[in-house]
C-alpha cells in the first residue's frame, strides 16, 4: 500500500520504522494455479523525520506483523495469518500462526502455528521454510515500489526522481493455498501490532496505496487503530482532503471518498492479479523479491 511513513508529520507509528507498513501484495502464484501468494512489507530502511537510515533491526520482537481476510463480506477478519519474531544468537526466527473465527477477529497471537523457527534473511540468499502446504520468508529485500517522496512533500510538485530505488524494507511473504482462503472473492488488510507497553495496540493498518499520510488528515491515528468495518466515519475526511488538497468539487469528493472506504484490497484467487480490482503484483520494473540494496552494494564491492 505504500505507507513508507505513517506516523505524525512523515513519521513512523509509535516513533518505530519496524511497525511501519509499507506495502502489501496478493496474487496467483506463477505456475500453480492452486496457491496465492501474500506478502506484507515493512520497516522502510531509510526515514524522511528524522531523515537518515532506520533500525539495522529487521522485525520488533515485541510486536505481531497480521494479514487479516474477510471471506463474507463483513469487514471483519474470519481468517489471520500472524507472525512474531524472537532473537537469538543465530539471528531472528518467526513463528506463523494462523487464527479463525472469533480468535481472528480479536487481537493477540491466538492461532495455530503452521510455520516455526523459520530464520529471517539478512543477506542475498532467501531462506525460504516449509509448513506443510505453506511456504514463508522474512528478510530484507529491495523496495519494489516507486514513488517521488520529495515531490510529495514539496506540494505534489513531483521530479520523477523515485526515492526509493535504493532503499530497502522487511518483507514478509506467505505462499498459502487457495483452500485456505475461502472459495470465493476474499477482502485483505494488514496491521501491525505493539506489545511494548505490556499490552496489544495497533500501531499501524491498511491495504489501498498511500491512504494515510495523504487523506487521513487530523485523524490519522484515530485511523490507523481503527477497523474497516468503522471506515464509514472516515468519509467527511477523506472528502475534506479530496476537495481542499486534490481540487474535487464537494460532491465529486465524497463519491470518491467512499470508493476508498473500507481500506481493504479485494482479492479473487481465481483469476490474475489486477489492482485496484483484485490484489496487486510487484512492482514492473522490479517484479522479484530482490536482494536488499545493501547485499547489492556489498556485492559489487566483491
Amino acid at each position: 500500500m505504500s505507507h513508507h511513513y505513517s506516523g505524525p508529520n512523515f513519521g513512523f507509528p509509535h516513533g518505530d520504522a519496524r511497525l511501519d507498513i509499507t506495502d502489501l501484495y496478493a496474487f496467483p502464484k506463477p505456475g500453480d494455479a492452486g496457491k496465492s501468494i501474500l506478502i506484507l512489507d515493512v520497516h522502510p530502511s531509510v526515514g524522511v523525520a528524522p531523515p537518515g537510515p532506520t533500525s539495522a533491526v529487521p522485525f520488533a520482537t515485541e510486536a505481531i506483523y497480521e494479514i487479516r481476510i474477510d471471506t463474507n463480506g463483513d469487514n471483519v477478519a474470519e481468517i489471520a495469518y500472524r507472525v512474531r519474531f524472537a532473537s537469538g544468537d543465530g539471528g531472528q526466527t518467526a513463528t506463523v500462526r494462523r487464527a479463525e473465527g472469533a480468535e481472528a477477529a480479536g487481537i493477540g497471537e491466538a492461532g495455530q502455528i503452521i510455520v516455526e523457527g523459520a530464520p529471517v534473511s539478512t543477506g542475498q540468499e532467501a531462506r525460504i521454510t516449509d509448513g506443510g502446504d505453506y511456504r514463508f520468508f522474512a528478510g530484507w529485500r529491495s523496495d519494489p515500489f516507486f514513488f517521488d517522496v520529495q515531490g510529495a512533500l514539496n506540494n505534489l510538485q513531483f521530479t520523477g526522481d523515485d526515492f526509493f530505488a535504493e532503499k530497502d524494507v522487511c518483507s514478509i511473504v506467505l505462499e498459502v493455498p487457495n483452500s485456505a482462503l475461502g472459495d470465493k472473492v476474499i477482502s485483505l488488510w494488514c496491521r501491525t501490532l505493539d506489545g511494548a507497553s505490556g499490552k496489544w495496540v495497533q500501531a499501524d493498518r491498511g491495504a489501498r496505496s498511500n491512504q494515510t499520510p495523504f487523506l487521513a488528515g487530523e485523524v490519522n491515528a484515530d485511523y490507523l487503530a481503527g477497523e474497516p468495518k468503522d471506515d464509514a466515519r472516515f468519509v467527511p475526511v477523506f472528502a475534506h482532503a479530496l476537495e481542499h488538497t486534490g481540487g474535487y468539487a464537494p460532491e465529486e469528493a465524497t463519491r470518491v471518498a467512499r470508493t476508498m472506504l473500507p481500506d481493504i484490497m479485494h482479492y479473487d484467487p481465481r483469476r490474475a492479479a489486477s489492482y485496484p480490482t483484485s490484489g496487486r503484483t510487484l512492482h514492473r520494473r522490479r517484479g522479484r523479491l530482490l536482494p536488499s540494496a545493501a547485499d547489492k552494494r556489498e556485492g559489487d564491492a566483491r
